[in-house]
């Protein structure tokens, strides 16, 4: 079956991962691309976890995982169903394929051992066939064949009594009725043995689309060890899902209108799986944080304040009793268009909840120690906002002509008043931020303070 011909028929699609991690953002990426082929064909979305590994596998790695798809909001038809439970049907094929002398018995020195049923303490290997050529079309790679001279007799049963990987997965898709099996590229190799195995069991065999390789900024495949890869740690971080979605979406799949922003349901009405590249995908934090600031600037402001909610709540770092939600709706509307993540919130408020704002030695330097007239900044901006109007754009005149008298603009003299005001050099807008949601009083008393320290 060919890409052009995969829309044309009801198909069933899976996504099947391992229970041995938490969910990592290539899997996140291959549980969409299966979510967006199964939603788009009109075909049925499977949730299979494969568990078979007993020794690896962790119940709460099982719930993280179940959470972190329903975050995503890629719901699924059917499941989850859990490999492990299957165990009993593995077997039965493993004993078929002895039977026919398709497998055999094999010793731990991997030396045959004779004999057609299973045997304790004693694993069994697929025997494969020789001169044989496995050929598929994949619809992201084109036709890739393999020769089995070029492959081992491979174990398709445990000497612990466990189904091997490849064993369980081609069971496990025949039995499903999978038609299409959309996953990673690191998965290509194994295709010709889980084929030979289909064939041996009399099952048809699904249309396979490898989806590329994520890598770094040094063009390495992504891993957990030096990489940031959970999507559960993204979630805390404040990423929301819709970003999360739309930015996996792009990693080896663009849409035809280049327009890369966009909600799910476009997305959906775009996402054809014959059109993804077989080139590996950049994942670029820079570009998920653009994407993930684009999203957040189109909330409407109800629904903002909903989503920040958790990170200006009893993790903030102030004492509960000084948050003061007035103040902090009013400025949330100044600093929506500058976040780039829910997790930056805290630090974009946390002065005015704080006895004193923070010490950030890096902004302190910047602007106090090297920027230019920072004493004479901050006595002039004393004397002018001692009396002026209380409002932005007073302030904003009263500053100016601080600057003006020392010949700067308004750029370089606000620097020294937004770190005495707010302990840093980035942050809400300064002048709106001290006329709405600060008293005068206040402000003249973090002015005098930083004056005294320089």
């Amino acid at each position: 079956m060919t890409a052009s011909s995969l829309a044309a028929v009801t198909c069933r699609v899976r996504f099947a991962p391992s229970p041995t991690g938490y969910l990592h953002v290539g899997s996140a990426r291959t549980a969409l691309f299966n979510w967006l082929h199964a939603r788009s064909t009109g075909g049925t979305y499977v949730l299979r976890i494969e568990d078979t590994d007993a020794e690896r596998n962790r119940s709460e790695l099982t719930d993280s995982l179940l959470a972190e798809l329903e975050w995503l909001g890629l719901d699924w038809d059917e499941g989850p169903f859990y490999q492990s439970e299957r165990r009993d049907r593995h077997r039965e094929v493993v004993e078929d394929l002895l039977v026919r002398g398709l497998a055999y018995l094999c010793d731990a020195d991997n030396h045959e051992v004779a004999g057609s049923t299973l045997v304790d303490g004693l694993a069994v290997r697929f025997r494969m066939p020789a001169a044989e050529t496995v050929a598929f079309e994949d619809v992201v790679r084109g036709e890739v064949s393999f020769s089995s001279d070029d492959l081992e007799d491979f174990v398709i049963w445990r000497s612990n009594g466990s189904p091997m990987f490849l064993l369980a997965n081609a069971v496990d898709d025949a039995d499903m009725g999978i038609t299409d099996a959309i996953r990673g590229e690191d998965l290509l190799s194994g295709v010709p043995k889980v084929l030979l195995l289909l064939d041996a069991i009399g099952s048809p065999r699904p249309t396979y689309a490898h989806l590329p390789l994520l890598v770094n900024e040094r063009r390495k495949k992504l891993s957990k060890r030096r990489d940031d890869v959970s999507i559960g740690d993204y979630r805390a971080r404040g990423y929301l899902p819709e970003a999360m979605v739309n930015y996996l979406a792009l990693l080896g799949w663009g849409p035809p209108d280049d327009v890369e922003v966009r909600p799910l349901a476009e997305i959906l009405e775009l996402f054809r799986i014959g059109d993804v590249n077989k080139a590996a995908a950049f994942f670029d934090l820079k570009k998920l944080e653009h994407v993930n600031a684009t999203h957040l600037r189109a909330l409407e402001r109800g629904e903002f304040l909903e989503r920040v909610a958790p990170w200006v709540g009893d993790a903030a770092p102030w004492p509960t009793e000084s948050f003061d939600p007035v103040k902090f709706s009013t400025m949330a509307g100044l600093v929506q268009e500058k976040l780039r993540t829910l997790g930056d919130m805290p630090r974009f408020v946390d002065f005015l909840f704080l006895e004193d704002p923070v010490d950030d030695p890096e902004s302190w330097e910047k602007a106090m120690v090297k920027g230019v007239s920072a004493a004479e900044i901050l006595d002039g901006a004393a004397l002018a906002m001692a009396d002026c109007p209380w409002e932005p754009q007073a302030l904003i005149a009263a500053v100016s002509e601080v600057g003006e008298s020392l010949g700067l603009k308004l750029g370089k003299v606000q620097a020294p008043i937004r770190v005495a005001v707010t302990g840093r050099t980035v942050g809400p807008p300064l002048f709106e931020a001290m006329a709405e949601c600060m008293e005068r009083g206040e402000v003249l008393r973090r002015i005098a303070r930083a004056r005294a320290r320089l």
